[in-house]
């Protein structure tokens, strides 16, 4: 199971919206020798979203620290439809492409089906996204902290 500490901001209409706080990049060798800094290259064009909407399962208050959790497996099958589907389709397209275009210039129809393949990809990505089926299967919940305290108990004398 993966977990990560947050802070609830706001409960509104069945909803909590938390802030993850302790956020992980990765294995944590970034700056490390032999570390392959691919966290920090990720986010150099958008930060990570920090901040999320969850169904309000446990009653919870602004200033209650929580623990977001995702079942095991949960990330692999977001990762894989989303880039290990691209990168099948690219490769599937280009292989088509190659196949159909004969003795013609099988170069350009390679690349004419790598082009489909990953269009057909963003479009399957994209119904998965809408998906409601989909979205449950990948879906997160909070539960209370251990320490069961709250942020604004902490800073009240």
């Amino acid at each position: 199971m993966i977990e990560a500490k947050a802070v609830v901001l706001n409960v509104e209409a069945g909803r909590v919206w938390v802030k993850v706080s302790d956020r992980q990049d990765g294995c944590g060798r970034c700056d490390e020798p032999g570390g392959c800094r691919s966290v920090k290259i990720a986010y150099a064009l958008k930060p990570p979203a920090e901040v999320f909407s969850l169904p309000d399962t446990i009653d919870a208050r602004p200033g209650d620290r929580v623990l977001v959790r995702m079942e095991d497996g949960v990330a692999l099958a977001g990762a894989l439809a989303s880039y290990g589907l691209g990168a099948v389709m690219l490769i599937a397209g280009a292989g088509a492409g190659h196949l159909i275009a004969g003795d013609g210039n099988p170069d350009f129809y390679a690349m004419g089906g790598a082009a489909l393949g990953l269009f057909v990809a963003v479009l399957v990505n994209r119904l998965l996204h809408r998906s409601r089926r989909w979205r449950r299967t990948l879906k997160m919940n909070i539960v209370r902290d251990e320490q069961g305290c709250t942020m604004q108990a902490r800073v009240a004398p």
